[in-house]
């Protein structure tokens, strides 16, 4: 499986992005795909998550203001994020595997190699 993130750039703080990951070697529709994100000098972090059932599951600190959404039918997966803020600067991580709704690293074996998101002041 590899997993392909792409959209992230240069936003004012207030402003809006969407993120996408496209997944191929196997179809996910089985598969719970979701974002991680890591800041500079920070731990890698759970952003959110949907599941092959449609469940969704948001960090605390993203709650209200980003949306994840998925397409089967073309094996991707969208992060949008509203309302940035210079505190999501990060790199995003697009995750996949069969757990249910996984929040720690370690529960996901698939990984794409990021995009990056800078939130400008």
């Amino acid at each position: 499986v590899q997993l392909v993130e792409s959209g992230g750039g240069l936003v004012q703080a207030g402003g809006s992005l969407r993120l996408s990951c496209a997944a191929s070697g196997r179809s996910l529709s089985a598969y719970s795909m979701g974002w991680f994100r890591q800041a500079p000098g920070q731990e890698r972090e759970f952003v959110a998550v949907r599941s092959w059932a449609a469940e969704t599951y948001y960090a605390d600190s993203v709650k209200g203001r980003f949306t994840i959404s998925r397409d089967n039918a073309k094996n991707t997966i969208h992060l949008q994020m509203n309302s940035l803020k210079p505190e999501d600067t990060a790199v995003y991580y697009c995750v996949a595997d069969t757990r249910r709704l996984g929040t720690r690293t370690g529960e996901y074996a698939y990984w794409g190699q990021g995009t990056l998101v800078t939130v400008s002041s």
